[in-house]
């Protein structure tokens, strides 16, 4: 498959996933249904800024943008029915999906094939059934990994009837396709991320944290104000793509603040300083290239 229908089919694969709600089945009552209304109907026209040859900038404010009720999601690249030809993806990482999801409600059982998918819970309980037996929940300090290879089925729920849910849902284009389909979840302590970067995801099962089907690295850190890394590439011809969580920092020069994205290329190292407030920060180390 070329790079283009690779692009295209993978934008399908997200409008198919935020309309399946429409259709009935063995779906539990207490999973949310999705309206037929364009995911980014009031998204704000393109700005990509290219601020020098190797970095670009993505400020939290021209994210696509969905408000369902039940569920409120941002995306710093393209998703469902929100487009944006230069905001396609970042190398390997093809979606970062900042999502909330209301008390009780949640995702409708749907299909996906040949991608690797991450959720990150930042707030609340997030409980997951799939298409090959798995029941879990998973909270913040933990990550989970669904690599779909030749198909799953899977839903996502707020377990919680009193407290909104928010999660990170992020997708890898795999290295490998049709791969025997695979899941995984781990915690990990977070005190092991003060003034550091603690690395949650790796190509590699021996490797700390959750691994997947990519030359991928995902690290997540949480810095005092004013304290500071540098971050080394993990692979050549891998570039960095920083989420500011919370807070500010200075990552290689460029100011970010909350919900900001900066991807980096051709680098060897990434220098990163909280601001003022202390940062919480995601950086994910993805090939540049789609294999």
């Amino acid at each position: 498959m070329d790079r283009k229908t690779f692009l295209r089919s993978s934008l399908m694969t997200g409008t198919a996933l935020m309309a399946m709600g429409s259709k009935p089945g063995h779906l539990e009552p207490a999973i949310a249904t999705v309206p037929h209304e364009p995911v980014g109907f009031n998204h704000l026209p393109s700005q990509t800024p290219r601020i020098m040859a190797n970095m670009i900038l993505h400020k939290a404010d021209t994210r696509g943008h969905a408000d369902h009720g039940w569920l409120n999601s941002h995306h710093s690249f393209s998703f469902a029915n929100y487009y944006d030809p230069e905001r396609m993806h970042f190398g390997v990482l093809r979606v970062l999906n900042d999502d909330t999801v209301a008390a009780g409600m949640g995702f409708n059982t749907h299909p996906h094939d040949n991608m690797e998918i991450i959720s990150i819970p930042l707030e609340g309980d997030l409980e997951h059934k799939d298409s090959m037996g798995n029941t879990q929940v998973i909270r913040h300090g933990d990550i989970q990994v669904l690599s779909a290879g030749t198909g799953i089925t899977h839903s996502e729920k707020n377990r919680n009837t009193d407290k909104l849910t928010r999660f990170l849902q992020i997708w890898v284009f795999p290295n490998q396709r049709n791969v025997t389909p695979r899941y995984d979840q781990l915690t990990l302590d977070v005190a092991d991320r003060h003034n550091r970067f603690q690395q949650v995801l790796s190509p590699s099962a021996e490797d700390a944290g959750v691994w997947i089907h990519q030359d991928a690295w995902f690290h997540l850190g949480n810095f005092d104000a004013a304290a500071g890394t540098t971050y080394a590439v993990k692979r050549k011809g891998n570039g960095v793509y920083a989420f500011l969580l919370e807070g500010s920092a200075t990552i290689n020069g460029q100011a970010l603040d909350r919900r900001d994205g900066l991807g980096i290329w051709d680098v060897d190292t990434v220098d990163v300083k909280a601001g003022p407030g202390g940062a919480q920060i995601l950086l994910m180390d993805v090939p540049m290239e789609l294999s």
